[in-house]
């Protein structure tokens, strides 16, 4: 990230003009400034001075600065490719129609500012300062580009060791002066075993140096400010998780994931390799050329072959990262290569439809073909390090025994943490003993990301069910996992005595604390009203989720909790009001159609309430409360006919859900 200067510039801003989605965007010089026309956040072209260039290779972005302090990437990026790449044009980043000024995701929009999305990976100490009384940003940073201290810590502290004496420094820091989180790869070799394998000479026993390039290289939620070069990770941060629509059920990435999950569900991290065993982190270049990067640690005369690959020497089929790190291509033209290192499965993808390598470059062949060609080189079909797979794809299509065995991949031990962790965040939505009993033993796990999903299975389970698992959390040495289970216990938190309370609260200000430092989100506004409404602090929850309904109109789940806080102040014809404003902004929402049946119901309007039930449960198929409740309703309706059919359909769907199989007993 540079100022926008005749030196940091790269794009062609002639007079060109282009058409994007049916967008006119024009690209000009106005004595010194750059200056884009295009259409702004009131839908009418306006005139945008260039402020800083965001990026230099593949492509090139462009800020400019908004009102309220907010800086936002444009729509339309320079490819800095040469022209005989296809590059040297302007593309726009959103291929398609033209996002509406009112949508969202326009580029003016809260979800493309810089503020939130960018600052924090690509300057150097960055403290987002949003004032949420006046909707201001007054973002500041040490240094405006990515510099030393991002990785090294405070210059200072080097400053300070250089000014003494060999002898002194040696009693005053250790390792040299150098940051701790940099030395876990001093004096350790990687050396090939008698059968050929690759290891370490000495374990790896922390994970300073990838949390260190995680708090870029991955995709999180920021959970405090004030983040320095070796301080914890999950103290500040908060991963994404393999969840779908970010990877692919195997844990390919499919969204743009940056690097850290993929690297921790791979044999490689298992094994104890750090990021700058193959990267320079200063050059940004790795550490060797081509599949000489991976032979320094795998031997050459038996993995670089033609007997190992199958395909000519040379070519991109014997390239070991076509195989084994295929390539997604993120904003139209920057690949980036899949950090999970797999083994490629082409059977998977004829059983659960997720990518493959071979198909990648074989693009005449289908995943079948790729399969049977795997089974006549090696007989048999290919495995790998991954093996959660099947159970996440059966997550994902709604199977009946997806919950049996995500709680068996969160208990295997010998699954990847990030795995375990991601079992559990999806039996969040599957209810059972067993699922409770995966939280049980992974509420102990030595690692903080289970601990902390272990947690969020609590979600489903009544509030006094949560309390044995959630309080020793409380004290947890990890801010994230501590937050969560103040989370948790807010439905209970009346009921906590004595040192119970009290790390209550101190767990909960840290909740508060991380919610208000993201109060520029409307997300993060309902969390937080939806937290002081759980605690009975109903004033504080309205100005919450009022405050998110102002930042994002059509947040449906808003109106519905805040509905939930007018009822709770005995105001009911306000809540109904509020839920009927929702539906005018939110019609598809399932919880809004769903709060509005409960209310109906409470009111004695059964007939409406069974209305209202029907559409929730429509919108939303593999919710089993929603459905539970609406086949309920029409038993209170004395539809009894259609009560049965209902409920047949939840018991199918749903074989481990308690509540309606005692419904459809009663209703027989």
């Amino acid at each position: 990230m540079q100022p926008a200067t005749p030196a940091t510039v790269l794009g062609r801003f002639d007079s060109t003009a282009a058409t994007f989605g049916g967008i006119m965007t024009t690209f000009l010089r106005r004595g010194t400034d750059y200056v884009v026309n295009t259409e702004g956040e009131d839908g009418k072209p306006h005139d945008y001075t260039i402020k800083y260039t965001f990026g230099v290779a593949p492509l090139q972005q462009y800020l400019v600065e908004l009102s309220h302090g907010r800086l936002q990437p444009l729509p339309t990026a320079w490819d800095t490719r040469p022209a005989s790449h296809g590059g040297q044009r302007w593309f726009s980043l959103d291929p398609g129609p033209w996002v509406a000024h009112t949508d969202e995701f326009h580029w003016t929009s809260r979800q493309r500012n810089w503020n939130y999305m960018c600052a924090d990976c690509h300057s150097t100490g960055v403290r987002k300062r949003y004032d949420a009384s006046s909707d201001q940003f007054r973002t500041t940073w040490a240094e405006l580009n990515v510099s030393c201290e991002a990785c090294h810590g405070p210059g200072s502290a080097h400053a300070r060791w250089a000014r003494y004496p060999s002898w002194t420094r040696s009693l005053l820091w250790k390792n040299d002066g150098l940051p701790a989180q940099l030395t876990e790869r001093r004096g350790v070799d990687w050396g090939i075993t008698n059968d050929g394998r690759p290891i370490r000479s000495v374990p790896r026993t922390s994970d300073r140096e990838i949390q260190t390039c995680a708090q870029c290289h991955s995709r999180r939620v920021q959970i405090a400010d004030g983040y320095a070069a070796g301080d914890r990770y999950l103290d500040h941060y908060v991963p994404s998780l393999l969840v779908s629509g970010l990877y692919y059920a195997d844990g390919q990435q499919h969204d743009e994931v940056y690097n850290y999950g993929s690297f921790l569900e791979s044999r490689m991290y298992h094994a104890g390799v750090t990021c700058s065993d193959c990267h320079d982190p200063h050059s940004a270049r790795p550490r060797a050329p081509g599949n000489r990067l991976c032979t320094r640690c795998h031997v050459a005369a038996k993995y670089d072959t033609t007997a190992h690959t199958f395909h000519a020497r040379g070519g991109a089929g014997a390239a070991c990262v076509s195989c084994h790190m295929p390539a997604t291509t993120y904003m139209q033209i920057d690949p980036r290569a899949d950090h999970s290192i797999r083994v490629p499965r082409p059977d998977l993808s004829v059983t659960l439809g997720v990518p493959n390598a071979c198909s990648s470059c074989h693009r005449d062949r289908d995943a079948r073909w790729a399969a049977n060609q795997v089974r006549y080189w090696y007989g048999h079909d290919a495995s790998g390090f991954q093996r959660f797979a099947a159970s996440f794809a059966a997550d994902e299509r709604g199977a009946a025994f997806a919950g049996d065995s995500l709680a068996a991949v969160a208990r295997d031990a010998t699954e990847p943490a990030i795995v375990r962790a991601s079992a559990l965040a999806r039996l969040r939505d599957r209810p059972s003993a067993a699922a409770f009993g995966a939280a049980q033993l992974s509420a102990r796990d030595t690692n903080a990301l289970v601990r902390r999903a272990a947690l969020s299975v609590l979600e489903s389970v009544p509030p006094a069910q949560r309390m044995a698992l959630a309080i020793p959390l409380l004290a947890d040495s990890v801010r994230a996992v501590r937050i969560e289970a103040a989370w948790v216990l807010a439905p209970a938190a009346s009921t906590l005595t004595g040192a119970d309370s009290a790390r209550f609260a101190a767990a909960g200000q840290d909740f508060i604390s991380s919610q208000r430092y993201n109060a520029d989100r409307a997300e993060n506004r309902l969390t937080l009203g939806t937290y002081f409404a759980e605690l009975g602090r109903f004033d504080e929850a309205s100005t919450e989720l009022r405050a998110a309904i102002s930042l994002s109109p059509g947040l449906g789940e808003a109106y519905a909790n805040l509905a939930d806080v007018q009822r709770a102040q005995h105001h009911d014809t306000d809540a109904e009001a509020t839920l009927r404003r929702g539906l005018v902004a939110a019609p598809n929402d399932p919880r809004l159609h769903y709060a509005l049946g409960l209310a109906l119901a409470r009111a004695g309007r059964v007939a409406d309430a069974v209305q209202s039930l029907a559409v929730a449960a429509s919108l939303a198929p593999n919710d089993a409360t929603i459905g539970f409740t609406y086949a309920v309703a029409l038993r209170d309706a004395r539809r009894d006919a259609d009560a049965r059919r209902v409920t047949r359909q939840l018991a199918s769907r749903f074989p481990n859900d308690a509540r309606i199989q005692a419904l459809l007993r009663d209703l027989k």
